[in-house]
């Protein structure tokens, strides 16, 4: 008899807040839990889809991570990466992705749904850039004014949602890192390659480096390519078709720059 799907405890806390993911899809994905904790002791989930048996690749495969709801009122940030955990699934390429939907589910879980994360702390600033210290709290306030949606943390890394990210950057090693936010509507690119033009609807529109944001340390700094997907709205999801769109011009893209993906490592 086939296995129970997993999954359900992420799909109790979290289904109610993902936009047009059905209770079938969410076990489905079989998120489990990762072992590391949110500011406030919710599991942060996760799920690995290896690279299928006779891609070429088992020994040394593409490794991809794809984070959601870095912040936690991008609902369909979450939604979106968990629905492309089937897609994963059907590829085939020899790609290992590694998939974490909801990297903030403090502020997911909260109502109303909040940017930071359970301790009031931007996680997208909490990455340690150089010369944090002094960078990071003189844009908090020069910039943003003091917005409380935006404070960076008291230090960096001092949360443990950016721990758990910054330390899967560490041990997973992934060639590419896509994060999935909203509602900006563009596609953002840091790193040493050539961005994407487009995925489906959403066109290159690079925003900017920020202190502490994952973007500036993780393609800037330490020379892993950060796609930043920007969906239109926070709260309303692409339709189907768009979500598959996407997904096809991000395959598109990994296979010009990775057409073959073993023995392929990441820049130091």
């Amino acid at each position: 008899a086939a296995a129970a799907p997993a999954g359900p405890e992420a799909c109790a806390l979290f289904l109610a807040r993902l936009p047009t993911v059905s209770r079938a899809q969410c076990e489905e994905a079989q998120l489990t839990p990762s072992g590391a904790l949110s500011a406030h002791g919710v599991p942060l989930f996760w799920r690995d889809v290896p690279a299928p048996v006779g891609t070429g690749a088992a020994e040394a495969p593409l490794r991809v991570l794809i984070a959601g709801a870095i912040h936690g009122d991008e609902l369909t940030a979450a939604a979106l990466a968990l629905r492309w955990i089937a897609l994963a699934e059907q590829a085939g390429r020899p790609v290992h992705w590694r998939f974490i939907p909801v990297l903030n589910p403090d502020g997911l879980l909260a109502r109303p749904a909040t940017r930071t994360n359970g301790r009031g702390v931007d996680l997208n600033r909490n990455f340690p850039t150089p010369g944090w210290e002094k960078d990071a709290p003189l844009y908090w306030d020069k910039r943003t004014k003091r917005d409380p949606r935006r404070f960076p943390g008291k230090a960096p890394l001092s949360e443990p949602e950016s721990q758990f990210l910054h330390a899967q950057m560490a041990a997973f090693r992934p060639h590419l890192i896509v994060s999935i936010h909203a509602p900006y509507g563009v596609l953002d690119f840091d790193g040493p390659l050539s961005p994407p033009e487009r995925l489906g609807r959403l066109w290159l529109d690079q925003v900017g480096i920020f202190p502490g944001s994952l973007g500036n340390y993780g393609g800037v700094h330490r020379g892993m390519p950060v796609v930043t997907i920007e969906l239109p709205h926070a709260l309303n999801m692409p339709a189907d078709a768009e979500v598959r769109s996407m997904w096809r011009d991000l395959l598109r893209w990994m296979g010009e720059h990775w057409p073959e993906a073993p023995g392929t490592e990441p820049r130091p």
